[in-house]
């Protein structure tokens, strides 16, 4: 019996010791966090809980979801590029730049607090999107998410940043219909379709109106999700606004090999302008169609998107010449708004690229959610619900042509988006409308695939 009591003694007090041990081998804080690789694949970081200004946490994680691969990987990943510019002018000081927060290193109003974007992979998949949402949400503790590029996949993430009361800022999906749902906690910096689609048709009329053309007729052709489904929905109300006839809709899957059918249908129905809304790979596909058939209508006035993407000229060379399309943002613009030079050249520099639509819009959507973020001094999300709804950034600090932004109370769709229309010249995108803003002559009509 003494020897049992001897050894049970011995147990306790080894085991105090390793107790011990292990408790003096556990770190007293979290190691500082480092930027999260593409794909959000790093293993996650503990994230500070909601603060208020007087315990202001030292990095502050947002959440990005965008296509990181697949066919329109290359889009995410310079949406991803110009994220990361966002957040190094947040992070550093930049005084020369007149944007918000340029001026001081972090935000001031956390105490120089440090933005740390773990950006996700939504693989152009709502499922994907959703799962993905949830894991920045539950597992890295995100404060805010920006994304989700298709308005297919922001539908699902949308849901899911309502569901858990965290605010979220959509960058570039343009359906309508995301705005309508009543969300508390979903905001929309650029404009929508049903705003690019009367832009659209306004473009038209200044054109017969202004350049003499005799432009009656239309035909929308689309993907099937929900941006493709919308945008020619509301083409469809504004031809009808504005006095045009449409002549066809012509819907194809989305990710197809093969859309001879459909530009055969286009090409029956002859309208005057073809009204494309398509993703890259589609938009190359179509134009190669086009070629292939010989098909060339008086014009092509894309919705944007596809059209405008980063390997779209690159991939089409001199095919790409010539087409037109709604735009948010052109490089050319920085003749009149030299901030859009600067920003650029910054983009170029780092990345070796230009801004475009996509990547302009990604790098605004972050700028006003930091802002936001620091006018609340906390990381609490009603605090940064309630900043968002107060935002009321200048246009002349935004890299956009817009008039600010600034979200209605109900929608929470940015009231002062507006568009510009742009032509490819010469493997760039120039803006040729509003006439008073163009830095190069409209080519019109569409010059023969044979006649160039």
């Amino acid at each position: 019996m003494k020897r049992f009591n001897l050894l049970v003694a011995s147990v306790l007090i080894l085991a105090m010791i390793l107790g011990a041990c292990v408790t003096q081998a556990t770190p007293t804080s979290a190691p500082a966090p480092t930027e999260a690789p593409s794909g959000g694949g790093a293993a996650p970081t503990q994230a500070a809980a909601p603060t208020s200004a007087g315990a202001a946490p030292a990095t502050i994680k947002i959440g990005a979801l965008y296509p990181l691969t697949g066919a329109v990987a290359a889009t995410g990943l310079a949406s991803q590029d110009a994220i990361k510019l966002a957040v190094d002018i947040i992070n550093n000081e930049y005084p020369d730049l007149n944007l918000p927060l340029a001026k001081t290193a972090g935000l001031p109003n956390l105490g120089g607090a440090k933005i740390q974007v773990v950006f996700a992979d939504q693989q152009m998949d709502p499922q994907v999107g959703a799962t993905e949402a949830e894991r920045l949400i539950t597992q890295e503790h995100v404060v805010a998410i920006e994304g989700a590029y298709a308005s297919s996949v922001t539908a699902t993430v949308s849901a899911v940043a309502e569901r858990y009361g965290i605010p979220m800022v959509c960058a570039q999906s343009t359906s309508p219909a995301l705005t309508q749902q009543g969300y508390q906690w979903f905001f929309r910096t650029t404009p929508n379709d049903a705003t690019f689609s009367e832009l659209m048709f306004k473009f038209l009329t200044d054109m017969n109106k202004t350049k003499g053309t005799n432009i009656q007729t239309v035909a929308t052709i689309h993907e099937n999700t929900q941006y493709g489904n919308d945008s020619s929905k509301t083409e469809n109300q504004f031809a009808e606004q504005y006095g045009f006839k449409v002549v066809s809709n012509v819907a194809y899957t989305a990710g197809t090999a093969d859309m001879t059918s459909e530009v055969q249908t286009l090409k029956a129905a002859n309208p005057d302008v073809v009204l494309p809304s398509s993703y890259v790979s589609d938009a190359i596909l179509m134009m190669q169609t086009f070629k292939d058939q010989n098909y060339a209508p008086q014009g092509i006035l894309a919705q944007g998107v596809g059209f405008t993407e980063g390997s779209f000229l690159p991939t089409l060379g001199a095919d790409g010449n010539y087409i037109l399309s709604r735009e948010v943002f052109a490089a050319d613009l920085s003749q009149t708004k030299p901030i859009i030079g600067q920003v650029n050249d910054l983009f170029q520099q780092k990345y070796n690229r230009q801004l475009e639509g996509a990547t302009a819009r990604s790098f605004t959507a972050m700028l006003v959610l930091a802002d936001a973020i620091n006018r609340a001094g906390s990381t609490d999300p009603a605090a940064i619900q309630k900043a968002l709804l107060e935002t009321d950034m200048p246009a002349d600090q935004l890299i956009m042509p817009w008039q600010g932004v600034k979200f209605d109370p109900q929608t929470h769709q940015n009231t002062l988006g507006t568009g510009i229309v742009v032509q490819g010249l010469d493997g760039q995108y120039r803006t040729v409308w509003p006439f008073d803003l163009a830095t190069k002559d409209i080519v019109w009509p569409f010059p023969s695939w044979s006649g160039r």
